[in-house]
């Protein structure tokens, strides 16, 4: 009980300095009703901490108080951002993109922004309304500027938003320069903020920012010929409310594809997304309007993006004429495998070729990097690190692509985050190469298993909101580090790695370092029939995530695919109990 008094004193003291003039009466009156709240859940939630940059930079709910998302904690954000920038580019005029989403608040946090940088003497480029976060980290490169803010919270649900803070090289921020605009962010008072913009530094940019984004995106195309042989395949797609409405079909029609149908219904811009749960291309309830119109249209697949176009979900007929929804790990392994191929076909193989996969991504992948003869590397949870796979080796080797089992992939290098555009126009020529050949999308899915070996991925997640979730979540890691599994699901555990220690343990006690760039952390556990677990808090959700793989050595074709999921499907269970979830 002392603790927690603790804890409503600390907020309370943090949310009364909330009632100062220097914030507007809506918020002040938002917070004085939460500290007249006999129930101080809400004030807790609401102040125990301050906002911080993740995975995916700052995301949280919008609302008044420290660890939401509103003008104020954007404001200091963006004022600690920009004393960062002028301190790392001393002496030179400074410039950044600024973009946003569908979301809620969204153009208004994205003009709050804009004015805080250009109020700071740095020059702003906004663009004119919602764009994909893809085209602002090609903008970021394409303009030579030194950094870049996307406001979005990704395929988070209605309730939030979020900040997606960017570096010169169009890659989300990476040590040290993450930890250094923490530093000068914790530094800022409100007072401090200069909200009041000099609009003679704000540039609007839009359309021709657009072409030059639909000009790149051609460059991740391997073989046009076959999408004019296959130009009308049926495809159709669904924007979930968001910014890829207009690009995503533009993008298509730019590769060569003439049968390109949308959902009207989520065409329209909405932050409340209306015909959704939730706007996540992850959950199978999103595509169901897509699937409906699939259906009615006849059509090959059915294609979403998330509301900021970073990840993409994709549907195709099964051997039954029935629509299957591909997870992320397939997808991955789909775009890995067709890039390697038919590049190696095509002759544009050199041999100083790389692919990125995470390391809680599928690896199958690995296998089919290693059996092509193309260099493979593994890195942490989410595209800074497979930007910065790139950055290191740029000029030296060839990036060919690279994904995670969230539904992400990037297949060029003219854009240092997931690109959902590039990456819907590829599945397509894909599809179209497959069709080309005499088969579908699933076809070629079951003759990668058939080649490589059946896997099955299945992501569980612990959501555990809030002050108490987060203790809960912390005191999991910790269980698991003191008592790591020796069996999961009945398979014997021969390798546990921990990214915070940096070191693999084998099962006859040897040790060895992690080869990584920097501490995370991540737990994960190999088994000896291959099955594998990885253990991570999301940098961004009130969650502990626990990704799954199994494998199946009895899978020999299409016939197999089936009962080899349900055995999966039943090892995951075991799985489960094994870890008490």
């Amino acid at each position: 009980m002392a603790d927690n008094a603790q804890l409503i004193a600390q907020c309370e003291a943090r949310a009364k300095e909330w009632l100062s003039p220097a914030f507007d009466e809506e918020t002040r009156k938002e917070v004085q009703a939460m500290l007249d709240n006999a129930d101080k859940t809400a004030l807790i939630d609401a102040f125990y901490q301050n906002l911080e940059f993740g995975t995916g930079g700052l995301r949280g709910i919008m609302g008044a108080g420290t660890n939401r998302m509103n003008k104020y904690i954007v404001g200091m954000a963006t004022q600690g951002f920009a004393n960062y920038i002028l301190k790392a580019f001393p002496g030179k005029q400074s410039s950044v993109v600024v973009g946003h989403d569908c979301r809620n608040n969204g153009r208004m946090f994205a003009e709050t922004v804009a004015d805080i940088f250009s109020a700071n003497g740095i020059k702003v480029y906004l663009f004119e309304s919602l764009r994909p976060t893809p085209e602002i980290s090609f903008a970021i490169r394409q303009l030579g500027c030194q950094a870049g803010v996307n406001v979005t919270a990704s395929h988070n649900p209605r309730e939030y938003n979020g900040y997606k803070a960017y570096w010169d090289d169009g890659a989300q921020v990476l040590a040290p320069h993450d930890k250094g605009i923490i530093d000068e962010v914790n530094k800022v008072k409100i007072e401090d903020v200069k909200f009041n913009g000099n609009k003679e530094l704000i540039d609007i940019i839009g359309g021709e920012m657009d072409w030059d984004y639909l000009q790149a995106v051609k460059e991740a195309m391997v073989d046009q010929d076959v999408i004019l042989r296959q130009k009308d395949l049926n495809i159709v797609y669904s924007p979930m409310h968001g910014t890829g409405r207009v690009i995503i079909p533009e993008a298509l029609r730019s590769w060569g594809f003439q049968n390109i149908h949308v959902v009207p219904e989520q065409m329209v811009i909405d932050g409340n997304f209306p015909t959704v749960v939730s706007p996540n291309p992850e959950n199978a309830e999103a595509m169901t309007l897509g699937m409906k119109l699939g259906t009615r249209l006849n059509a090959d697949l059915v294609i979403a993006s998330d509301p900021d176009a970073d990840r993409l979900a994709i549907v195709c007929r099964n051997a039954k004429g029935e629509w299957e929804i591909l997870n992320g790990n397939q997808t991955c392994m789909m775009f890995s495998w067709y890039i390697i191929a038919n590049k190696k076909k095509l002759g544009q193989l050199k041999g100083n070729e790389f692919l990125v996969k995470t390391i809680v991504t599928t690896e199958v992948i690995a296998e089919i990097a290693k059996k092509n003869g193309v260099e493979y590397r593994d890195c942490y949870t989410g595209f800074k690190w497979i930007a910065n796979e790139i950055r290191i080796s740029e000029g030296v080797k060839k990036y060919i692509g690279g994904g995670e089992e969230s539904f992400g992939f990037l297949p060029f290098d003219k854009v240092r985050d997931k690109d959902s555009p590039a990456s819907i126009c590829l599945i397509c020529e894909i599809a179209a190469w497959a069709r080309d050949n005499g088969m579908t999308l699933y076809d070629l899915l079951m003759n990668i298993y058939k080649e490589y070996g059946f896997s099955k991925e299945v992501t569980i997640n612990v959501v555990r909101p809030g002050k108490t979730g987060a203790d809960e979540i912390k005191q999991m890691m910790a269980d698991f580090r003191a008592n790591p599994p020796k069996e999961l699901g009945g398979s014997k555990v021969c390798l546990w790695k921990d990214y915070k220690t940096l070191e693999a343990k084998k099962a006859d006690g040897s040790v060895e370092k992690l080869n990584m760039p920097d501490t995370s952390n991540v737990l994960q556990w190999f088994c000896e029939d291959g099955t594998k677990v990885s253990v991570r808090p999301s940098g961004t959700e009130p969650k502990i995530k626990f990704y799954t793989e199994v494998k199946d050595a009895s899978f020999k074709d299409a016939a197999d695919y089936e009962r080899c999921t349900k055995a999966a499907e039943e090892k995951i269970e075991a799985l489960k109990k094994s870890l008490n979830l």
